[in-house]
């Protein structure tokens, strides 16, 4: 029977568990992780989130204490939330020196100094009445070039508190450059940019809405400024347009649908590549371990490591902490 086979027999280096580690091409570690947090401003304790179960909007103080938490695990990086306690039609409260993010650097740079790299989504539909990522013009469409505008003050108000990087999550054409030229201009030259390069108007961020208390006014969508989830050449222009523009990192979201996306940008860049486990990604996961259809923990660590393996350097991803702590093990 052994005569049928050829000599080439590709179960030698799974045999045992050290002949599998060796030869492994993907390594993930904590350092590969990013972990989203929220914070929502007037709470007195933490509010767990139904819809993403083990996530919770943090006060200052649980936002601190985690932070320092998933430092000691080793993930390198978190990116703040933050969920206010009023919003008017411009998010005036996402550039305000007390809004909630704002206080939120502080307190973590006062807190954890170096040790944790802070980056700050930057964005106003958490702040804006009407849920969009922009300004409205007279015909109720969010203005481009006048919520530009307003990126500047957030970027400049989120460096000035102490962010690492700025994030901008909006899918305005040419928001890395104004956000550039903001930050260069009030001497935050050392602010880097982690844009949101291909964002697409994706049906997996339903659990995130509720953690940040968004609705679109009147049923609305942001199909008119996120990407087409049926085109993939797209996002290779909006990617080159951003490092153009002067992006430090470049990011795909949602991952798990869109790795072939995360794969061709890898390919064209050589900027770090990050990938977003988005909410809805992680709450099917939740969801099916709780009913004890799946491993949770055996799927996540299957889910990041595929992302990883398709050319992602930096996952976020809401079980940042959960795998850190398996990977430590």
């Amino acid at each position: 029977m052994a005569d049928q086979f050829p000599q080439r027999r590709m179960r030698r280096l799974r045999r045992t568990p050290a002949l599998r580690r060796m030869v492994a091409e993907t390594r993930l570690s904590p350092d590969d992780l990013i972990a989203p947090l929220f914070v929502r401003e007037g709470i007195a304790e933490p509010h767990p989130i139904a819809s993403l179960p083990g996530v919770v909007q943090h006060t200052v103080e649980s936002l601190t204490k985690e932070a320092r938490r998933l430092a000691g695990l080793g993930v390198p990086a978190v990116v703040l939330f933050g969920v206010p306690a009023t919003k008017d039609p411009v998010g005036s409260q996402a550039w305000a020196p007390e809004g909630i993010v704002q206080v939120a650097l502080r307190e973590l740079r006062q807190e954890v100094g170096d040790d944790l790299v802070l980056i700050a989504d930057l964005c106003l539909d958490e702040y804006t009445d009407h849920g969009h990522c922009g300004v409205l013009d007279d015909r109720g469409r969010v203005d481009n070039d006048a919520t530009l505008e307003r990126y500047q003050q957030v970027a400049v108000a989120q460096a000035r508190a102490g962010a690492d990087l700025v994030a901008p999550s909006g899918m305005m054409d040419g928001q890395v450059g104004a956000i550039r030229s903001a930050l260069d201009q009030d001497g935050f030259d050392q602010t880097a940019i982690l844009a949101y390069a291909a964002k697409y108007a994706s049906a997996l961020y339903g659990p995130f809405r509720e953690a940040v208390d968004v609705t679109i006014a009147g049923g609305g969508d942001r199909k008119g400024y996120q990407q087409d989830p049926r085109n993939g050449r797209e996002a290779l222009i909006e990617v080159a347009l951003d490092e153009a523009e002067g992006a430090d990192v470049v990011m795909v979201k949602p991952a798990l649908a869109y790795l072939d996306v995360i794969a061709a940008v890898r390919r064209r860049t050589d900027l770090p590549l990050a990938a977003y486990h988005v909410s809805g990604e992680y709450a099917m996961v939740k969801a099916a371990a709780s009913l004890g259809w799946i491993d949770g923990a055996a799927v996540g660590l299957e889910h990041v490591t595929a992302i990883k393996r398709a050319g992602a350097d930096l996952i976020l991803t809401y079980l940042a902490g959960e795998l850190a702590e398996l990977l430590n093990t």
